[in-house]
Parts: C-alpha cells; structure tokens; sequence
C-alpha cells in the first residue's frame, strides 16, 4: 500500500489505506482538468460557475454530520469542531458564489488618453493546491472554489492521513453538478508532485503546510516560471496591553491557543503581557488552560509524529532553562495535556520556533515598544490579537507589527468573505475574500481604440 492511509490519532488503529497513484492516473488527472479547462470553463460564465458552487455549499451543510465524523478519526479533531468546521467550509463556498459576479466584475480603468480601458478577470488553466492535515475541508474550500468559480480547474493533492476527506470533497463538487475534470483528487507522491508542476498544463500551484514544504514548492514553481500561493506557518502574538476587562482577554487567548487543539497556523502562540497586568493574568489564564477537558475542548494531537515533534521541542526548552507552568510534557500516546512556559529568552531556541500543539508560550513586556520588538522578533508574519481598550492606541500598535492581518479586541475573527494570508516565513498571497478570487486571475486588459 501506499502513504495514504487513515490511522486514528486517539487510539493509534490503522482504519483504512489507499494506494499511491500510478503515474497514468497522473497523467490522466492532468488531461482531464485541461480538457475541462478548455471545454468547460471557457464556455460557462460566471454565474454558471458560481450556481454549482451554491449547490456545493448546500452540500457541506447537507453532510456536515458525516464529514465531520470523518476528520475527527483521522486527525483527532473533536467532533463539534469538525461539524463546525464542514458548516465554515460551507459558508466559505456560498460567500464566492454568492459574491462571484460582483468580485470578477469588469474593472473599469481612468487612463490618460481617455480610451475605453477596462481589466477583465478570467481563469488561467489548471491549477494544482497541495493541502494539509490540520483543516482538511476549510483549506480546501478557500482554495478550489474560487479557481473553480473564476474559471480554473483544480488538482489537489490532500495530505497523506487525509484520504476519506479527499474523496468526500470530491464527491461534494461532482454531486453539485461541477463536470469531470473541474476538480479532481489525486493521491499523488513528492515525485509525482513535482512531474506535475513541471508540466506545462499546470498554470499554478498553492500551498498551505509547513515552512520546509513551501520552500521546495516555490523553488520548483519558479523553476518552471508558474505563480504560486504560500500559507505556511505562524508564531502569532497576544498582545494582553491595557484592559479593564481580564476575563474577556483570558477567554480570548485560551480560545486562541486551544482551537483546533492548537494546531491551527494563526493559533496565539506567544502571550504576552503589559506589566501591569501580568500577575492578576497569568493567574486567570493558567488557572482556564489547566482546566481544558480533553474530548470537549481539544482532542489527540494529528499522529504520532506531531506528538514527537512538540514534545521534543517543549524538552528542549526546558533542558535551556524555560519553566513549564502548567502541563508536564508526558503525552499518553497523541493526549498532550495543555501546557504554558515561561521564563523564555532570545537565546533559546523555542524563542523562534512554531509549537504546533496545546502549548502557549506566556511573557512579560514594560512598554508598547518591547511588545512591538518582541512580536516582531519571530520569522513568522501571520497574524496577531491585541487586547487594549484604547482602539486608537490598539491600531498604532497594530500598524507596527510585521504581519499580515492584526485583530483587534479579540481572537477569532475570521470570517467566510474576509482575507487570509501573512509575511516573512509565513509565506505570501492571499485566500478568502475577492483578494483572494484574483489570486490564479488572468487580469486580461481590454483597449477600445477612439
């Protein structure tokens, strides 16, 4: 068998395994989304596209029960999140149909000359999205939809533990009426994944995964001069500065860290808090993370790996003189108690590192300005919180720090119409929104002359 396969992060079974494809079913998913590039996408308007894409989101809502049994037993996520996250993906997918007109709209352009100038915004062929683990129906959803929509067509290679969902996310998009060769799954290998960008069918590729992923992506994207689309990691900060309200910044920074089991790429990762708050915080806020209930607030974490991994990066952080003030690294097979460290300085390497899992890193700053530093000292550029009851004073923070989006006043604000995307090593473009439709656009000009 190959390395697609469903092993159940809470008990360890291996459930279900799926071959790799064979490199005629390679070649077979290329022929297939060019030919529907060609006679499908060309010939079908915007509003054509965008009624199936409708139907696609009905059909998130109609199956949420079933999709989210299916992700909760191969990447542990609990089962409430996982229906909440097919309902999401569902809300993301009727926000581009129900925006899709508007958004790819012709643009008209003032030019010096005064002729008739305007942009047009059409697909540019296939388009290959290489997916991960950590939100295997909301990743997909942001990317596919759009392309199909704007009048691409798509490959996508899931993650290797994701196969039951690979395959009820295409069920999804032929059930709502898109036609063979729109969207097709491929359970392709590294190799094969490379013959694919290299070939000349394939316009672009998008990325959402790790740092390591991205770089081989991008190297071989630009290689074979195609456009890609990174979403890869994120140390994001909480910026706990001035508040008259403790337990709404507690509940919004447990809520940020613990979400998905804190495996989520713009998860809170870094605490960090005012001076004068940090005592009456920390108390409140170790005291919510040490009272998390496993099945209800976080579940396993996605394999035996990612438990290697986060547990050898928390050691590593101890053993260099960082305190566990909650927690105590010993995970029972993938259930890794929710944790907090402090005591954490530039010199260590768990100062620059992305911990994917229930651990929240928790400091203290004395002024705007060492919060400012310390957020901006990551490689990482994805998202940030800031808590402050001055709005003003919030935002001028929030225009200094090296990131992609800054969200005010709480966690969480993520929406089905609103952009995602970061800086530095979190990589570049964007998802969501009509920034994110014009991503993989041939912005074609049109000049009438006088």
């Amino acid at each position: 068998m190959g390395n697609f396969a469903v092993i159940n992060p809470a008990t360890g079974e291996t459930l279900a395994e799926y071959p790799d494809a064979t490199d005629a079913e390679v070649e077979s998913a290329l022929a297939s989304t060019q030919k529907a590039y060609q006679e499908w996408s060309r010939k079908t308007t915007v509003a054509e596209r965008a009624a199936l894409a409708k139907r696609a989101a009905e059909l998130f809502d109609e199956r949420k029960d079933e999709l989210g049994a299916i992700i909760n037993r191969e990447m542990g996520k609990p089962l409430e999140q996982s229906v909440g996250e097919a309902e999401f993906s569902g809300a993301i997918t009727a926000a581009f149909a129900d925006n899709a007109e508007k958004w790819l709209a012709d643009e008209p352009l003032e030019v010096e000359d005064g002729l008739k100038s305007f942009f047009r915004f059409q697909g540019i062929g296939v388009i290959l999205g290489i997916m991960p683990w950590n939100y295997p129906y909301y990743q997909v959803a942001r990317f596919a939809v759009p392309n199909l929509i704007l009048g691409n067509t798509v490959i996508l290679k899931h993650a290797s533990q994701c196969p039951e969902s690979a395959l009820a996310l295409e069920k999804i998009f032929r059930d709502a009426g898109f036609p063979e060769g729109a969207y097709v799954n491929v359970f392709a290998t590294h190799d094969q994944l490379s013959t694919m960008i290299a070939d000349d069918r394939v316009q672009g590729v998008s990325l959402t995964g790790s740092e390591r992923a991205g770089a081989i992506v991008a190297e071989q994207a630009g290689k074979h001069l195609k456009k890609c689309v990174l979403e890869l990691g994120g140390s994001d900060v909480f910026l706990v500065l001035d508040t008259a309200d403790l337990d709404h910044a507690v509940e919004h920074a447990v809520g940020g860290r613990m979400e998905n089991t804190g495996q989520a790429c713009n998860g809170s990762k870094r605490i960090v808090v005012a001076d004068h708050l940090y005592d009456a915080f920390s108390a409140k806020f170790l005291e919510a993370i040490g009272g998390q209930s496993y099945g209800d607030d976080f579940g396993p974490l996605s394999s035996a790996g990612a438990t290697k991994t986060l547990t050898a990066q928390v050691q590593g952080a101890i053993d260099q003189g960082a305190q566990v003030l909650v927690g105590d690294n010993s995970p029972e097979g993938n259930v890794y108690t929710p944790t907090v460290i402090g005591g954490i300085t530039p010199s260590m390497d768990v100062y620059s590192q992305e911990l994917f899992g229930p651990v929240a890193q928790l400091y203290r700053v004395s002024s705007d300005e060492e919060a400012i530093a310390l957020a901006n000292s990551s490689p990482y550029g994805l998202g940030s919180v800031v808590i402050c009851d001055d709005l003003e004073r919030a935002e001028q923070v929030g225009n200094q720090l090296d990131v992609g989006m800054v969200f005010i006043g709480g966690a969480g604000l993520e929406g089905a119409d609103v952009p995602f995307g970061g800086v530095k090593k979190s990589g570049y473009g964007r998802e969501l929104g009509k920034v994110g439709m014009l991503e993989f656009a041939n912005k074609k000009l049109f000049r009438f002359a006088g």
